[in-house]
């Protein structure tokens, strides 16, 4: 064990340099240049072909250190990051973890709700599934979960904010920001109850999906295991259905399901583009998003390295989660 995550641990290294420098270049590929976009926002988008443009666009390269060859420019960044700095932000100055830290405890309560609904309800109906194939309540289920997987969530989200946010039918729920006005001087209960109100739309529409999704996969995984022959040796001694299904079927059913736990990590820290935008959540798929469009590279490289790094060490976990519970896969 020790030897398999010393070796797991050494290769995360050439990894994630691997990543960050395929990100690197293709973000300077990508067209638009930081110089160049601050000076049309400053000039309200109109630029003068002038010398003097010339000249502040030169002067704005060289504050960013974008005068520089590209492998320099890369070298110099992956200084800092082994540092744990990430630099300042192309867009308003701000140190590049300021602007994540503002934004993360936001992503991280959305995310960690929905998937904690997630495997709260996925797996049980996906048990019940498997345990009553072809029975009408089966194919209900069936029904309804590829239903709520063929929806997208922009969609849904509209659809949310026309029926319960005051469209066209009731007010219910607000749909702007994560608390009302004047929210921090109420108490924490409060508090509380106002950030969950908020989160109640925005929440449902990253969940239904993966709602879906993860209980199809525990019926069609259960099922596999539970024709397996140590399955049927276990009910031929007598056995009831709830000590064979739990304590026999159950563990290595769990196998497939425990791949996704790799991309959990991750998508806290990620969020959603879309349903962020759509109900004007300042988390950080945002935050990614309005650094692609004003080319704001240390937030964007920032984003993709620790979203690489969550990834390669959720994939480790995963792999060491096999050993635990199936004790034939050999790690070395």
């Amino acid at each position: 064990m020790r030897a398999y995550l010393l070796k797991r641990l050494l290769q995360i290294v050439p990894t994630l340099l691997g990543i960050t420098f395929i990100t690197f270049c293709i973000i300077q590929l990508a067209p638009g240049n930081p110089a160049v976009l601050k000076l049309q926002m400053a000039s309200q988008g109109e630029m003068a072909d002038t010398a003097y443009a010339k000249q502040v666009i030169e002067q704005t390269k060289k504050l960013y250190g974008l005068d520089k060859p590209l492998p320099v420019q890369y070298l110099l960044w992956v200084k800092r990051v082994f540092t744990f700095d990430f630099g300042t932000s192309f867009k308003d100055h701000r140190k590049v973890w300021d602007k994540i830290a503002e934004r993360l405890p936001i992503t991280i309560q959305i995310n960690v709700i929905s998937i904690f609904l997630v495997y709260l309800i996925a797996i049980p109906f996906g048990i019940y599934s498997a345990t009553h194939p072809e029975t009408l309540t089966d194919k209900a289920l069936t029904l309804l979960f590829f239903f709520l997987y063929s929806l997208p969530n922009f969609w849904v989200a509209v659809l949310l904010i026309m029926l319960f946010g005051g469209g066209d039918f009731w007010d219910v729920f607000p749909v702007y920001g994560i608390a009302s006005v004047g929210a921090e001087t109420w108490p924490w209960w409060q508090q509380l109850l106002d950030r969950l109100w908020h989160l109640a739309l925005p929440v449902t529409c990253l969940t239904y999906g993966g709602l879906a999704y993860l209980s199809r996969l525990t019926r069609a995984e259960l099922l596999e295991v539970i024709r397996e022959d140590y399955v049927r040796t276990a009910r031929a001694k007598g056995l009831s259905e709830r000590v064979v299904i739990f304590k026999h079927a159950f563990r290595n059913a769990l196998l497939p399901i425990i791949t996704l736990l790799a991309f959990l990590l991750p998508a806290m820290f990620g969020g959603s583009v879309i349903i962020e935008s759509i109900f004007s959540i300042p988390g950080m798929g945002q935050l990614g998003f309005e650094a692609v469009l004003s080319r704001d590279y240390p937030v964007i490289m920032a984003i993709t390295t620790l979203s690489a790094l969550l990834t390669l060490v959720g994939l480790l976990l995963s792999d060491l989660l096999y050993a635990v519970l199936d004790p034939r896969i050999q790690l070395d």
